[in-house]
């Protein structure tokens, strides 16, 4: 069932439902536009929506350079306000306290780092909310720290051959960052060392690039990574050498973004870039998809799922999805049919 639509300003790649209390109906959307020419430039926006069952309304825009990933501090850190963080493609990492305000719920900016010259194409906050870790089209990863007032760079390292378009710290284990990046090989850091250590690396697994990162929150061992080999893989942290299920699941099309389900163990949104939206149930090593989503025209970018469940007319219980395409600037907001959920 499709809650409703709306096109932004821009071309876009990332959506994000806040989890924090009070604030779960907000709904941040980015656009990255390339404007070709002499003198290229790249611009974007974060907009911020009211989500419910029956509306998706916006009621602020923020005008930024281009973003290529945005995240939601995580709930349950030292930080309890809600912070938004962007990585964007003047090297810079942004973020953004989410406040009522007279005029509504707006964003204001708290801390501004200029990372490097590259861009920022990834990040990740760490459990406490204390850090971030910044993946750089140069191959390099930042981590960044945040202070009252300030931010500083902890660390800086060549980590990756080619463009680093994942980075994910470990809950369980703080101390361990993984990363993956155009040049198919998926690795994790020990940040205890400075600058931080290699603690694995895998070069066999991804056929392609690696573009996305997950650990399970209901499993401290098991971890899945989605490549522009179309391929969503399940690994055991314990035994990083290969993925836990060797043929994993082909989800036909690259697979960009992949968001777990809060409460749900072992189910999974993915955008497929060039086949729409998947909703994949993992029940430990067996994978198979039990959703597909295809109204979007464009690249599958953007995904992600509400925090918490939303009552229907009917009395149901059932969860919200977001999602977004690239070059048709189109947000969606639909409820899954899969009685799984």
């Amino acid at each position: 069932m499709d809650v409703g639509h709306c096109y932004l300003d821009g071309n876009a790649d990332v959506v994000e439902f806040c989890p924090h209390d009070s604030f779960h109906h907000v709904l941040a959307a980015s656009t990255y536009t390339l404007q070709e020419g002499d003198r290229p430039s790249r611009s974007g926006s974060i907009s911020l929506f009211d989500v419910d069952m029956g509306r998706v309304d916006l009621f602020y825009r923020l005008k930024t350079a281009g973003i290529f990933d945005m995240k939601w501090n995580p709930v349950g850190g030292s930080v309890t306000r809600p912070l938004l963080a962007q990585a964007d493609a003047d090297g810079c990492l942004k973020v953004h306290h989410l406040q009522n305000s007279v005029d509504g719920d707006a964003l204001k900016e708290v801390y501004s780092e200029k990372v490097s010259s590259s861009m920022c194409l990834c990040l990740d906050w760490n459990p406490s909310a204390t850090s971030i870790s910044v993946g750089l089209s140069d191959g390099s990863v930042s981590l960044i720290s945040l202070e009252e007032s300030q931010t500083s760079i902890l660390q800086e390292w060549n980590a990756h051959d080619f463009e680093v378009w994942a980075t994910s710290f470990d809950p369980d284990q703080p101390h361990l960052v993984y990363t993956g990046s155009d040049d198919c090989k998926f690795k994790g850091w020990d940040l205890r060392s400075d600058p931080s250590e290699m603690a694995f690396q895998n070069s066999k697994a991804h056929q392609m690039g690696v573009c996305c990162i997950a650990k399970s929150p209901h499993n401290p061992y098991t971890l899945y990574t989605g490549s522009y080999d179309e391929h969503l893989r399940i690994w055991d942290v314990r035994s990083i050498s290969r993925p836990v299920n060797e043929t994993s699941i082909n989800l036909g099309g690259g697979v960009w973004r992949i968001k777990i389900h809060s409460e749900v163990p072992g189910l999974i949104l993915a955008a497929c870039m060039h086949n729409g939206f998947a909703i994949v149930k993992v029940n430990e090593n067996e994978a198979k998809v039990v959703e597909t989503y295809s109204k979007h025209e464009s690249l599958a970018y953007g995904a992600d799922w509400y925090r918490g469940r939303i009552c229907q007319e009917d009395g149901k219980e059932k969860t919200i999805v977001a999602t977004c395409s690239f070059y048709d600037k189109l947000l969606r907001v639909w409820v899954p049919e899969s009685d799984i959920i």
